[in-house]
């Protein structure tokens, strides 16, 4: 069983703002890699006691958020991908995708860290239905017969992953605690907007991973799910925050037959009315 195990920072137990711990030259960046990778292990371990054969492990934060020195010696390591989206998975056939250190989409109350892309995002949608990052890959992978079976984060995003796609296993590894959605402010206020949470030990979070990637295995070894698709023909619409007085503006792209293509078109945001 081939696992495709996509990763981000935001997410991860310990990770506490995106300005001190998520972009190089911060003061804590190293040693939020070195969560992260340590949240990736877990999961690693606990694929393989699940029946897992091979873990790719993508690094999907921006500015890179996996220590390869760290890395279980089981796991490969997938650091970029020249044609975007489905971000390398079309590459070869996986049987599952899963997720670590993942956040909650923009606009998501009691998230920490929330946002789609950037904090720039109000909102992003496919066919009508509200989606992040998290999202984004569900549908492209689906694209490709890759269900999506695990996924750990904050509490807010195990929840948006189990509206999005039913029977799949989530674990939490912090909790939000800050109410309303911020969709007045700018990228840069609501960058700091999600801050406060409540987190477990390191420990305890990888402890409780491993346990939920080798469920995840061995409920999909048993009878597979996690397969949510879309039908044709796809419009993706985004609405981006006002910036410096300037108004909020919405972009709508769309494509006849190919949702990955059309998550690769570029914006081509307008005023909102």
């Amino acid at each position: 069983m081939r696992i495709y195990l996509m990763t981000d920072m935001e997410g991860v137990a310990g990770i506490l703002d995106w300005e001190n711990w998520c972009r190089p030259g911060a003061a804590y960046y190293d040693l939020g890699k070195e969560l992260l990778t340590g949240e990736v292990n877990a999961a690693v371990d606990g694929f393989f006691a699940g029946g897992a054969t091979e873990v790719v492990v993508a690094d999907g934060h921006g500015s890179g958020g996996i220590n390869p020195l760290l890395l279980d010696r089981r796991a490969q390591l997938m650091r970029g991908w020249p044609a975007g989206y489905p971000l390398g998975i079309e590459e070869s056939k996986y049987d599952a995708i899963a997720w670590v250190g993942q956040h909650a989409k923009a606009g998501t109350e009691k998230a920490h860290l929330a946002h789609t892309q950037s904090f720039s995002y109000l909102d992003l949608s496919i066919n009508g239905i509200s989606i992040g990052e998290f999202g984004q890959m569900v549908f492209c992978a689906a694209q490709y017969g890759v269900p999506a079976i695990f996924g750990a984060g904050d509490l807010a995003f195990t929840k948006e992953a189990a509206e999005l796609v039913p029977g799949i296993e989530t674990v939490a590894v912090k909790r939000g605690l800050r109410s309303g959605a911020g969709e007045d402010l700018t990228a840069e206020a609501y960058g700091r907007y999600n801050t406060a949470a409540i987190h477990l030990a390191p420990e305890k979070a990888r402890e409780e991973i491993r346990a939920g990637a080798f469920r995840a295995v061995q409920r999909f070894r048993e009878a597979p799910f996690g397969l949510r698709t879309l039908k044709p023909p796809f419009e993706r619409v985004a609405i981006f925050r006002g910036q410096d007085g300037a108004p909020k503006t919405i972009s709508r792209e769309t494509h006849p037959t190919d949702l990955c293509a059309l998550m690769n078109m570029p914006f081509n945001p307008q005023p909102m009315n």
